[in-house]
């Protein structure tokens, strides 16, 4: 590590943000323009994750059908009947291609509660009630449990819930490396205005060739 930003990728996670049917899917009820098309890179992301021993958190919305978790600038449409992420729907499940299995199924009950939802040697499914990763969430204590100070950040419509997550990362003393074309809805303002916060940006083989160069061996068992 070269300063207190420069990521320390034996110490690294990679987190994917809201890569679910409704989001993903091309035609999907909600879907967000550009999501499809970024999936091959992030499946590159989770083969080398996964291959160097590296934790893997997907970060997932899930709305009740009453509404009563659902943010106020949404609610109304998902208790008038729109079936976006919504519970008992199969909008809500991760996009296959994400998946370590094909066969895996969100646990919603669990994953309501709060709890992760293990499904792979050091990967999870995690929900979050907003748009940040971090909000009203054991996201934190997670990580720091497995002595992770790095987030490598990816995902659905970065204006919203990836960069939320990102200054929610920031604010927390998490290294941050954010990895545009493997993210829906980049755009180069906001780019610069990670760069001003000590965010590091870079493609996803770069991230690659740099986080395969360690194996993550310190902190407790993912198991």
């Amino acid at each position: 590590m070269k300063d207190d930003t420069s990521p320390d990728w034996e110490n690294a996670a990679l987190l994917t943000i809201d890569i679910q049917k409704s989001f993903a899917l091309p035609g999907a009820c909600a879907e967000i323009l550009g999501t499809w098309e970024v999936i091959p890179k992030i499946q590159q992301l989770l083969q080398a994750f996964r291959q160097s021993g590296k934790p893997i958190i997907h970060v997932i919305r899930i709305y009740l059908p009453d509404g009563s978790n659902v943010d106020l600038c949404r609610r109304q449409d998902i208790k008038n009947g729109k079936q976006v992420a919504v519970h008992g729907t199969d909008g809500v499940e991760l996009v296959n291609e994400l998946k370590p299995s094909f066969q895996i199924m969100l646990d919603i009950d669990k994953l309501i509660s709060g709890a992760f939802q293990w499904v792979s040697h050091h990967e999870w499914i995690m929900y979050k009630p907003r748009w940040g990763a971090f909000f009203q969430t054991s996201l934190e204590k997670h990580l720091r449990e497995y002595s992770i100070n790095t987030l490598v950040i990816c995902g659905c419509n970065f204006p919203n819930c990836p960069r939320t997550t990102i200054y929610e990362a920031s604010e927390r003393d998490f290294r941050v490396v954010f990895i545009p074309n493997a993210t829906s809805q980049v755009y180069e303002r906001g780019l610069q205005e990670l760069r001003n916060i000590g965010v590091i940006l870079m493609s996803t083989e770069e991230c690659i060739a740099l986080a395969t160069q360690t194996v993550k061996t310190s902190g407790k068992s993912f198991y």
